[in-house]
């Protein structure tokens, strides 16, 4: 049949995630929304601040396409402005508050930011950034209800006095179409500058949809803010939390008593983050650990959790689900959906089975192991190496300012995530190393994942990267960098053993260095520096 009806406002209008904060307060308009220390606001009072916020911000002339940059911990200020700034069509750029200055700098004049909103805590890192940068944004700073006020305010506006002078009920112009950008947040790679990756409103709007599948949300859930809202605007979850009207335990950073702590007194049902924090956990002192009385959902992105891990952590009540995401994907991309087929495995079979990538989330349409030379997906046999790429609704814009990247990253209409991995027979993807990372050692390919799997399942190994080292013979061997703690009795023979008791001889490393590893401000390991160790 032919389908000749125009779209109208009566049904039809732009996905954006804006609306989820009226729904909430309309909702539930005295329930806690956020919390913050002793500072809380309930769903209405949350809802007015972000419009005061959007108010204040086009009272100086912010609106559409126009860049507000934030630096802050994980704060209700922050948290606001995933609301406040694109209720008026502008970009929120969150900046990973772990960057150097000249970074910062560098940042704010890519984006052409044209207000910059700056944690107390942070301001001599935000006035350092602003001595590198061209671009002079107008700046405002925060009088935070827990850090307190800034020591020298010279310079600054009063955020927190333009909000209060600006009205609630402001008529926000809102978004004309779904593609329009909401965020802008930049890549931490290893080498090079940063790129700026280009979320938008349809894509924030559907993955804080998607996110109530893959973080196991359910209807007022208590998020506990471990994750930084600058990864992807918190993988999504500043959106997805309010949209079930939950409550947002906000952490200025994650620290074992505190995290112990918000989980009694509120009641954490869900938290995410890096292997880092569990490794936080599970090492704390033992006058704050304890096993919580009711379970907790935890969604791990990187590193896949060893068995040693997954036992301890499920031993404190903590259910661990492995994402895997990029920057590109607004963060979630795919994760290990569990079958309960798993569930009376071994805990070493169910560890193998859950560090998998597993298959897409329900807002990709696409992500397999593709062969990027032929553009053909490679054969589900667990064993054929190839590209992870993926494709649909959650893939961003592009690169902001690099037609030439984007090209590249979309080439063949699939996102080439530079991840090497292969596909299993029941279709889950499995992460093998990243292209760069591959180990040649006499013709053979190594995966560096693979080792580094293998190095933390010893109990007294924190950390483990490794990277090629030059040998005579085979042109190169794995060296692997390990960090035990400073009180470690492990020898460099006793790790080789370990590996060799577990792998293929030729996959084990043949020397072992001991020592804290160096992290990008996104906490991935620098292997680049360990690689320049190498030839120091």
């Amino acid at each position: 049949m032919e389908d000749d009806l125009p779209k109208r406002p009566v049904n039809y209008e732009p996905l954006t995630p804006n609306g989820f904060i009226d729904w909430a307060a309309h909702v539930y308009p005295e329930r806690p929304a956020v919390v913050h220390g002793d500072y809380s606001l309930t769903y209405q009072a949350f809802r007015d601040r972000c419009y005061q916020m959007a108010h204040a911000l086009a009272k100086l002339g912010v609106g559409k396409g126009d860049v507000v940059s934030v630096l802050s911990p994980n704060t209700p200020v922050l948290l606001m402005a995933h609301f406040g700034v694109p209720l008026l069509g502008a970009v929120l750029n969150a900046i990973n508050t772990r960057l150097e200055a000249e970074v910062i700098g560098y940042i704010l004049d890519h984006a052409e930011s044209r207000v910059f909103i700056v944690d107390p805590e942070l301001m001599p890192l935000a006035q350092a950034a602003l001595a590198e940068a061209e671009n002079k944004p107008i700046l405002f700073g925060v009088t935070d209800a827990v850090f307190g006020p800034p020591a020298d305010w010279t310079g600054f506006e009063d955020l927190d006095a333009a909000m209060d002078a600006s009205d609630p009920g402001f008529d926000a112009p809102g978004i004309e179409d779904e593609w329009q950008a909401i965020s802008l947040n930049y890549t931490s790679g290893t080498t090079g500058r940063p790129k700026g990756v280009l979320f938008h409103h349809r894509g924030a709007y559907l993955v804080g949809i998607n996110n109530q599948f893959s973080f196991r949300l359910a209807p007022l859930p208590v998020y506990l803010w471990t994750l930084p809202m600058f990864h992807c605007n918190g993988w999504g979850n500043s959106w997805a939390i309010t949209k079930l009207a939950g409550l947002h335990v906000c952490l200025r950073q994650p620290n074992a008593p505190e995290i112990f702590d918000a989980i009694d007194r509120h009641g954490v049902t869900h938290a995410s983050g890096a292997p880092v924090v569990l490794n936080m956990l599970i090492h704390a002192d033992a006058e704050h650990q304890r096993q919580s009385t009711h379970a907790i959902h935890y969604t791990v992105g990187g590193a896949p959790p060893p068995a040693a891990m997954l036992e301890k952590m499920e031993a404190m009540n903590f259910i661990i689900t492995h994402g895997y995401g990029l920057t590109e994907t607004y963060g979630p991309a795919g994760g290990c959906e569990w079958n309960p087929d798993w569930d009376d495995l071994p805990l070493a079979d169910r560890a193998e089975k859950q560090k998998r990538q597993g298959v897409q989330n329900h807002t990709l349409s696409g992500m397999t192991i593709i062969d990027p030379d032929t553009m053909q997906e490679v054969a589900a046999d667990g064993e054929t190496m190839g590209e992870i790429m993926m494709r649909g609704n959650t893939i961003m814009k592009g690169y902001f300012k690099d037609e030439a990247a984007t090209r590249a990253a979309f080439a063949g209409d699939w996102f080439h995530s530079g991840d090497l991995g292969v596909r299993h027979p029941d279709n889950y993807v499995e992460l093998r190393d990243r292209s760069k990372d591959i180990i040649i050692s006499g013709g053979e390919n190594i995966s560096s994942l693979e080792v580094e799997g293998v190095l933390v399942r010893h109990p007294e190994i924190f950390e483990a990267a490794v990277v090629a080292g030059p040998h005579e013979r085979w042109g190169e061997t794995p060296l692997a960098f390990v960090d035990c703690g400073p009180d470690t009795s492990l020898s460099p023979q006793q790790v080789i053993d370990w590996c060799r008791e577990r792998l293929a001889h030729f996959k084990c490393p043949t020397e072992i260095r001991f020592g804290p590893l160096p992290k990008t401000g996104t906490g991935k390991v620098r292997k680049n520096i360990l690689r320049d160790q190498l030839h120091g």
